[in-house]
């Protein structure tokens, strides 16, 4: 029997049973939906198993052909440190970040490759992988990649990628938005063998230059399952055509290619000044799907080194009477 879990607002409940997971669904339809087998979150309203569309003895729906990308199945844990453990069948890969693995199975073969490993095993000629590679380097990331192989003839094998910093993991399945996704450029963690990472060009000058991820951001493409990770909570807006809301710069993860992406002045001179929120704010406009995090990276890290004694920032935690004076004689400081 499937196990059903949901989620509402970025909180995830289940396990469920069939019975339950439906009566949930039609009590709320407008959250996500998974179980086993499925390759992400779906939403409710796009499961026919749960909208009652279709009887618990309906026939699964016939696996897709001629993909580019292995098929993985993939379990995440975790609340606010998270990592996702990939189930590899034989034969099956996935890549991953350099350093980004926590744990795999006996049986699955690590090695490095040049470029983003889309081509690997599928007859990729060398260009094809320096090609690969240039775009790894033009969008920051490391001129080589890790693929992780189920080298095994039977069984299944598993391995374990985890986040570098506190948010959350993010499971697209790319053939679900057009087999594009337009992503900051530190934001890939690992994905099935298949899937190309390459680049994308902001082609508005201001954009590029204020637009808080840069001139260039990752373009995450082909038909299989990418996962990408975002600082803090992750928030998820499916707009119209012609809707637009205002985030801050930072906030901005990925984005279908549907969607336009802009900036604009915040206000007026004192907002710009005084308001906290920087100069200017992106701008996106549907159609299409947009993916927010509610804490960047960069925010994390200027909050550290602010506090940071080295860096002239004050120490702000225990609030001892003592102060510096308290810090030597607990051994946290030196003279």
């Amino acid at each position: 029997m499937s196990e059903w879990y949901l989620s509402y607002d970025g909180q995830q409940i289940g396990p469920f049973d069939l019975a339950t997971a439906r009566q949930k669904a039609r009590a709320r339809p407008d959250g996500y939906c998974w179980r086993a087998g499925f390759a992400e979150w779906l939403p409710i309203g796009r499961c026919a198993e749960l909208s009652g569309e279709a009887t618990a003895m309906s026939p699964a729906p016939p696996p897709v052909t001629q993909r580019g990308a292995d098929v993985v199945d993939f379990r995440i844990f975790g609340e606010d440190m998270q990592f996702v453990e990939i189930e590899l069948d034989p034969g099956e890969s996935a890549v991953a970040e350099a350093g980004a693995m926590m744990y795999k199975d006996s049986v699955v073969q690590m090695e490095t490759v040049f470029g983003d490993g889309s081509h690997s095993g599928q007859g990729g000629s060398f260009f094809d992988k320096l090609v690969g590679a240039g775009k790894r380097i033009i969008t920051g990331e490391s001129l080589f990649t890790t693929m992780f192989s189920h080298a095994g003839s039977a069984g299944k094998a598993r391995v374990a990628f985890a986040a570098p910093y506190p948010g959350t993991i993010i499971p697209l399945s790319l053939d679900n938005y057009g087999g594009r996704i337009i992503a900051q450029k530190d934001s890939f963690l690992c994905a099935a063998r298949g899937v190309s990472i390459g680049i994308h060009f902001q082609k508005k000058v201001m954009t590029a230059l204020f637009g808080g991820e840069g001139f260039i951001m990752q373009k995450l493409e082909g038909d299989g399952l990418v996962f990408v990770h975002a600082g803090g909570t992750v928030v998820e807006r499916q707009l119209g055509a012609g809707e637009r809301i205002d985030v801050d710069t930072g906030c901005v993860v990925a984005y279908t290619q549907t969607v336009d992406m802009d900036i604009r002045p915040v206000g007026g001179v004192k907002s710009m000044l005084f308001g906290g929120e920087g100069v200017f704010l992106a701008t996106l406009t549907g159609p299409g799907h947009v993916w927010l995090q509610s804490l960047p990276f960069s925010r994390m890290a200027g909050r550290i080194f602010a506090a940071a004694p080295q860096a002239g920032g004050q120490r702000r935690g225990e609030g001892s009477v003592l102060g510096g004076l308290g810090d030597i004689l607990s051994g946290d400081r030196g003279f």
